[in-house]
């Protein structure tokens, strides 16, 4: 009978260990399983975000493109502007002389055509004269001192600004009325 118990405890023995290396072999295998599992979160959360950073991308890049196409003829505007200014200056100076003032009338023609294609395509002149002054559009290269008008207004355009579609091209390069109180104080 001692045969029978020892055996018998040898086999519950065997039994319990082979419940507990099936018992450590599940408890692995759940780790391995809760691994794997967090592992393809990490990769989805990854895909989603790259997913996300391509579509930003490509909104960035079309409406990069859109800007450029926009303000594709911006260059080459600002580059014209002051022979086209030159120009404008001759074809509007008076002369007595009948065959140059015939000349003056046919180019101040195709003056005035180029500067509507321009306006056209979204050329637009700076109002700057007796308008106040602004640093964003208008350029202060000269400062007078006028009493009889009001503090801060353009009074002369020097060289005319523009702004192409909504970008400024050129500020205005303006002479400004500007005087203070103290000012006035000391001349009386």
């Amino acid at each position: 009978m001692d045969d029978k118990k020892e055996a018998k405890l040898m086999t519950d023995e065997v039994v319990q260990e082979d419940h507990e290396v099936k018992k450590d072999k599940k408890n692995k295998h759940k780790e391995q399983i809760e691994k794997l599992e967090n592992e393809i979160k990490d990769l989805k959360d990854k895909l989603l975000r790259n997913a996300a950073e391509l579509e930003n991308f490509k909104k960035r890049v079309h409406a990069e493109r859109i800007q450029e196409r926009k303000y594709a003829s911006k260059n080459l505007i600002g580059d014209i502007l002051n022979p086209l200014d030159q120009m404008n200056k001759v074809v509007n100076m008076t002369t007595e002389d009948a065959m140059l003032k015939n000349f003056l009338i046919g180019f101040k023609m195709i003056n005035d055509s180029l500067y509507n294609v321009l306006i056209s395509d979204g050329l637009k002149e700076i109002d700057a004269l007796n308008q106040p002054f602004n640093p964003n559009y208008h350029y202060a290269i000269e400062k007078v001192s006028d009493k009889e008008k009001p503090n801060g207004i353009n009074l002369e355009v020097i060289q005319k600004g523009y702004t192409y579609k909504d970008q400024l091209l050129r500020p205005a390069m303006v002479k400004i009325n500007e005087w203070s109180e103290e000012e006035n104080g000391k001349d009386e």
